[in-house]
Formats: structure tokens, C-alpha cells, sequence
């Protein structure tokens, strides 16, 4: 597998993907219209000029993707996605790593999930993330916000 820079060239393929991996999430919410299935190709391009995106490819097609951006001296990630065929064998906590690096300047990564969402959830803490903050959203479930310290060599 090789994590590299994705860009907009990928963005179809990417887009697939997410509509493929973000299908369980939905249906954990019982939600179908949840934002990764209804982005729009031009809407994940235009991301582009705001986030870095990283793709995992492995015999050439794109099985994961992450992104990540800089805000306010820290790393806000989203979108972690990977083909259902490919969970479970370390393609998400290596993308998890990859960004992390990319943004190896910040005071903290933060990212979100729903409280549902136990797989996701215990990924990210097994790579040291902790739950800072529990937001209900109106008449429907609640999203935890996550943050993890910047791993630091002496």
C-alpha cells in the first residue's frame, strides 16, 4: 500500500469510495442523506483548495482517504474512509498517521464522529485520541468531538 498526496485528478475515485465506506455509517444512523453520501463530485473538487487530501492505493485503485487542514494552529481531520474489503488490515490507522505527519506543526488534531460509531471511535483511540466534548444534535443522536496531543520526540 502507498499513501500518497491525492489530488483533484482523483476526485471520482474518491468520491465512489466514500459512497461505498460511508454506507455503513448509514446505516448505523438509519440515515441515508448523511453528507458523505450526498457530496456532490463538485463540491469534493472544491475541498481541495481547502484541505489535504491523502489516498491509499493498493494494485492501483484508491482503497482509503483522509483529509486534513490547519486552523487555528490545529489539525482539523475528516473524511476518514476506507473500502469495506480492506478494514481491518491497518489502512486507516496508517492514513491516520500519514496526515498526521502532513501536519506535523500543529498543536493538536482534532476530529469528529458519531456516538455510534464504536469502530470508529475505538480507532482513534488506539492511536491516542480521547473525547473532549459531547454535542446532542437536535432529536437525533449525539456527534463526540476527539483530540489527541502531538506526539513529540525529545
Amino acid at each position: 500500500m502507498i499513501i500518497t498526496r491525492a489530488d483533484v485528478t482523483d476526485a471520482a475515485e474518491i468520491l465512489a469510495l466514500q459512497k461505498t465506506a460511508y454506507l455503513s455509517e448509514a446505516a448505523i444512523y438509519q440515515d441515508y442523506a448523511i453528507p458523505p453520501l450526498t457530496q456532490t463530485l463538485a463540491e469534493l473538487k472544491d475541498s481541495f483548495s481547502r484541505n489535504t487530501v491523502l489516498k491509499a492505493v493498493e494494485d492501483g485503485r484508491i482503497v482509503g482517504s483522509v483529509n486534513g487542514r490547519m486552523s487555528k494552529g490545529r489539525c482539523l481531520i475528516g473524511r476518514l474512509m476506507v473500502h469495506p474489503e480492506r478494514q481491518g488490515r491497518g489502512v486507516g490507522a496508517a492514513l491516520m498517521r500519514a496526515i498526521e505527519t502532513t501536519f506535523a506543526e500543529a498543536a493538536c488534531y482534532r476530529l469528529f464522529t458519531g456516538e455510534r460509531s464504536e469502530s470508529n471511535i475505538r480507532l482513534y483511540q488506539k492511536l491516542g485520541y480521547r473525547i473532549f466534548e459531547r454535542k446532542q444534535v437536535p432529536g437525533s443522536f449525539a456527534i463526540v468531538f476527539m483530540e489527541k496531543p502531538p506526539e513529540r520526540l525529545p
